[in-house]
C-alpha cells in the first residue's frame, strides 16, 4: 500500500511538519513528567492549537483520537520503550517493540510508527536489537501503508556513568544515514553541534524528511532561533516535546513555532507574536 495518504497527514503543501512529542512518559525518567501529569489535559491543549502531529505511546493516544475535533493532529505512534535513560544507568540496556506494533497502528489510525536507532559504547547488543526492531517492521509498514520514523539517537558516558545525547556532527550524520539505508521513511535525528553544518545531517538523511528533535527545555529565544537555523539549513520540521509541553503556555509556544516553520516568520517575529499572544 501507498505511504502517501499518510504522509500527507503528517506534511503539509510545503512539505514541512510541526510535530508535538509527548511519549516521554514511556521512558521511566522521573525529571521527564513535569508538564506531563494529566495526559487527558495536555493532549487537549495541545491539539487545540492544532500542530501537525502529535507523537505518543500507545496507552495514550486514546485522548488524542477520541476528540471530537476535526481538523486535529496526526497520530505518530511510539513502537517501542528503551531502558537506556533510566538512573543509574544498566548494564543490561534493551529497546522493547510493543506487540504487532504496525497493526496496533493502523487500528488507532495513525499517520506513522516511530522506532529508536541507538548507538552507545559498550551497548552493542542494544545497537543490534534497535535494527532487528527496524527490519522486522519495514516490511509490515510497506505492506500496510504505515510510515517509519526511525530516531537515530548518539548516546555517550559522562561522569557520572549515565548516558547524555552527543552532538558530535560526523557520529550524526553517519547514524542519520544508517537510519535511511535501514529503511526509515522519515528520520527524527538529534540536533548536532553546529547547526551551521546541519544541511549535512538533511542530505545524509536525503530523500526522507527530517525533523529534528528539541531536546532539553531552553529559553524561548533559544529555542525558536535554533528552529530558524535548522528550516533554513533544510530541515523539514521540527519535533519538540519540553520545550513545549513544560512551557508555562505550551499553546503559545506551538504558535510561535508554526510561524517560523510554516510561515517563514524570523527570530525576531516569532518572539514579538510570543509576547502578543500573551
Amino acid at each position: 500500500m501507498s505511504l502517501n495518504p499518510r504522509l500527507n497527514r503528517l506534511f503539509t503543501e510545503d512539505g514541512k511538519c510541526l510535530q508535538v512529542a509527548l511519549d516521554h512518559g514511556a521512558v521511566n525518567v522521573p525529571s521527564l513528567i513535569p508538564g506531563l501529569e494529566n495526559m487527558k489535559q495536555v493532549i487537549e491543549t495541545v491539539a487545540a492549537a492544532n500542530p501537525n502531529a502529535v507523537l505518543v505511546a500507545a496507552g495514550q493516544a486514546h485522548w488524542l483520537q477520541n476528540l471530537k475535533q476535526n481538523p486535529k493532529p496526526a497520530l505518530v505512534l511510539r513502537a517501542d520503550s528503551p531502558n537506556i535513560y533510566c538512573t543509574p544507568t544498566t548494564e543490561s540496556a534493551f529497546c522493547q517493540l510493543i506487540s504487532d506494533p504496525v497493526e496496533q497502528a493502523v487500528a488507532m489510525d495513525a499517520a506513522a510508527i516511530v522506532v529508536n536507532l541507538f548507538w552507545a559504547p559498550n551497548q552493542q547488543e542494544l545497537y543490534h536489537q534497535c535494527m532487528k526492531n527496524i527490519f522486522s517492521l519495514k516490511p509490515r509498514c510497506e505492506r500496510l501503508g504505515m510510515p517509519l520514523m526511525v530516531e537515530p539517537m548518539i548516546l555517550v558516558l559522562d561522569d557520572k556513568g549515565t548516558y547524555q545525547f552527543n552532538s558530535d556532527i560526523q557520529r550524526t550524520v553517519a547514524l542519520a544515514r544508517q537510519a535511511v539505508e535501514l529503511g526509515a521513511d522519515i528520520v527524527k535525528a538529534d540536533v548536532a553541534e553546529h547547526l551551521d553544518q546541519y544541511h549535512l545531517v538533511v542530505e545524509a538523511a536525503a530523500p526522507c524528511p527530517l525533523l529534528p528533535r528539541g531536546g532539553a527545555r531552553v529559553s524561548d529565544k533559544e529555542i525558536l532561533t535554533r528552529t530558524h537555523t535548522l528550516i533554513l539549513q533544510g530541515a523539514s520540521g521540527i519535533v519538540y516535546g519540553r520545550n513545549i509541553y513544560q512551557h508555562p503556555h505550551p499553546a503559545r509556544m506551538i504558535r510561535a513555532c508554526q510561524a517560523v516553520v510554516h510561515e517563514g516568520a524570523t527570530v525576531v517575529q516569532a518572539m514579538a507574536m510570543l509576547e502578543e499572544i500573551r
